[in-house]
């Protein structure tokens, strides 16, 4: 297979400073709507990119779960993108919707959310994954799936009857963005890019080269 042939000219829309919302919040929102009207295919991955504990990039898709001052995902504390949060909380969002040629890059801070917030979600998820997430020492090694089905058999019968309760080690980030970039594919890999930069607590627009 002849992999640098694989080629695909973009030419759906385009994206000029005057067709954005100032705000970078407000105008995600309006893309993400679009998004889900075009029935984009897991339209709320994103990749998330930490600084590894080695000092290399570390990137892996994880599901966006709510957006307000901020953008917010659910996971393990302990887990290595949570270690790794632990000591920089640096931290940069990519999604990718093909079905709209578009791209948006978020690149900010990580906060944990209040423990009220994580609950609130946490008691929203199906009963099977509030048990998952008490099962799973993610990022550790195991020896094999035998390991996690014994497991989840004990929690199932430690909570057999009893209220469920949310793990400690378990809950939810908000990434504070400092700068947003929208991407628009078009011909000739001449792509529209429009860029946010918060200077002094206002957002900055500026057009990027292809």
């Amino acid at each position: 297979m002849d992999i640098a042939a694989i080629r695909k000219d973009y030419s759906i829309k385009s994206l000029d400073i005057s067709d954005v919302n100032t705000n970078p919040i407000q105008q995600f929102g309006a893309w993400f709507e679009e998004a889900v009207s075009a029935d984009v295919l897991e339209v709320n991955a994103m990749t998330v990119s930490t600084l590894g504990l080695d000092g290399t990039p570390n990137a892996r898709i994880l599901l966006l779960k709510g957006v307000d001052t901020g953008f917010i995902f659910f996971t393990n504390y302990d887990s290595e993108k949570g270690r790794e949060l632990e000591k920089n909380n640096s931290a940069s969002l990519t999604f990718f919707w093909p079905e709209l040629e578009r791209q948006v890059r978020v690149r900010g801070k990580v906060e944990k959310i209040t423990e009220a917030e994580s609950d609130t979600y946490f008691f929203s998820r199906p009963l099977g994954s509030q048990i998952g997430a008490w099962v799973s020492p993610q990022s550790e090694p195991i020896s094999s799936r035998a390991d996690i089905n014994a497991r989840q058999l004990k929690i199932e019968k430690q909570f057999a009857g009893k209220a469920m309760s949310r793990p400690p080690h378990w809950g939810g980030y908000r990434l504070m963005p400092l700068s947003m970039e929208f991407w628009q594919g078009r011909p000739s890999r001449l792509h529209d890019r429009i860029k946010y930069e918060l200077k002094e607590g206002k957002w900055i627009l500026s057009r990027l080269a292809p």
